[in-house]
């Protein structure tokens, strides 16, 4: 029987190789990686060799709130014998985002190393995600709307008025049509979640963009819509990524205060990370911020707080189904931004992104 253990030093033994859970030794006091089983490989999505000579901030996702040097701060704990274990949001050398639970301990033959245990979480925490929206929607929009059709249909039985008569069916009409709004999007959800990767294609991402802004123009004539291309990237795509986009562009355009509704989309790479990325922008009154705590923040989600609608879910989940992630700024003036980071893929004038993006 071979101890695993067994080979001392800064190399692992390669019967870890055989294990479907990744592991990493690191150098706590320069925060690099000295070695990794094949399973850490792939899950970090760099080679052995890239892995030892990047930085933890190259392959920590750099919009999560858990920072590469919150990741220090513990290899440092675990070297001195405390333990860790945390939930972490890594970015492969694809710029794909992959969600990682990580435990760290000193290593048990040589106690200079701290050992990684990552396991690969991703679809535990999309099903996570899922379950907290469905539950979300049961709680909240369908209780509510199903309580504003009980009571108008009381009025319209005991009443005498047809004029308030009228009002209540209106009234039924509209909150029946925001249910069926609202089981659209959890089955698109779905279906973004549940695609078998093999079925996407990559597209030139203003393509991409300009084929859902066309379908936005024909059902709202009146909405100023503009595509700014400032860069040409590619983008792997399947029915996820128009559904996310078209949440994105309406919201802009139907929560607008003004006759004509202007919205621009630019399309181009991150200046941050070199991912592809997708902006709306709108002059509209700000985002509720209890809006993007229910979004980012599971723990502001309560039975009294809650955001309107399940658009901005949509969006998030189908993006993430596609290895990316978004992000909601309010602009210095007046607006919002909505942006979709993406894994970019080869454009047209594009040899492809390289390691490191």
């Amino acid at each position: 029987m071979i101890r695993m253990d067994s080979q001392r030093g800064s190399k692992l033994s390669p019967a870890y190789d055989a294990l479907h859970t990744g592991i990493a030794l690191y150098d706590p006091t320069e925060g690099s990686i000295v070695d990794a089983n094949d399973r850490a490989v792939s899950v970090l999505g760099y080679d052995r060799a890239a892995l030892r000579s990047l930085d933890i901030d190259r392959y920590t996702a750099n919009t999560y709130h858990f920072s590469a040097s919150d990741f220090r701060e513990r290899l440092h704990a675990a070297s001195a014998g405390d333990a860790q274990a945390f939930t972490w949001r890594v970015k492969r050398a694809d710029g794909a985002l992959v969600w990682v639970r990580v435990h760290l301990s000193p290593r048990t033959d040589d106690g200079r190393l701290v050992r990684a245990e990552i396991r690969d979480i991703t679809d535990h925490c999309d099903a996570k995600h899922r379950e907290e929206l469905f539950w979300r929607v049961l709680r909240h929009d369908i209780r509510n709307k199903s309580a504003i059709v009980a009571g108008y249909a009381e009025e319209i039985v005991d009443g005498d008025d047809p004029e308030q008569m009228r009002a209540a069916a209106s009234t039924i009409a509209d909150a029946a049509m925001e249910l069926g709004n609202v089981a659209t999007s959890v089955r698109q959800i779905q279906q973004a979640v549940t695609a078998d990767p093999g079925d996407r294609e990559v597209r030139d991402a203003a393509t991409a963009v300009s084929d859902v802004v066309a379908e936005c123009r024909a059902d709202y004539p009146d909405a100023e819509l503009t595509v700014t291309e400032r860069e040409a990237v590619g983008i792997s795509t399947d029915r996820a990524f128009p559904y996310a986009l078209r949440h994105a562009v309406e919201n802009a355009i139907v929560h607008n205060d003004t006759q004509t509704p202007s919205v621009e989309i630019r399309v181009g790479r991150s200046p941050n990370t070199g991912r592809a990325e997708i902006g709306v922008l709108d002059r509209n009154p700000p985002i509720d911020d209890a809006e993007l705590d229910v979004l980012f923040r599971p723990a502001a989600r309560t039975s009294t707080r809650h955001g309107s609608g399940v658009g901005l879910f949509v969006m998030r989940w189908c993006v993430e189904s596609l290895g990316g992630e978004i992000g909601v700024e309010h602009r210095t003036q007046r607006g919002n931004v909505v942006r979709f980071y993406l894994p970019p893929k080869p454009g047209p004038d594009d040899p492809g992104p390289g390691s490191g993006t």
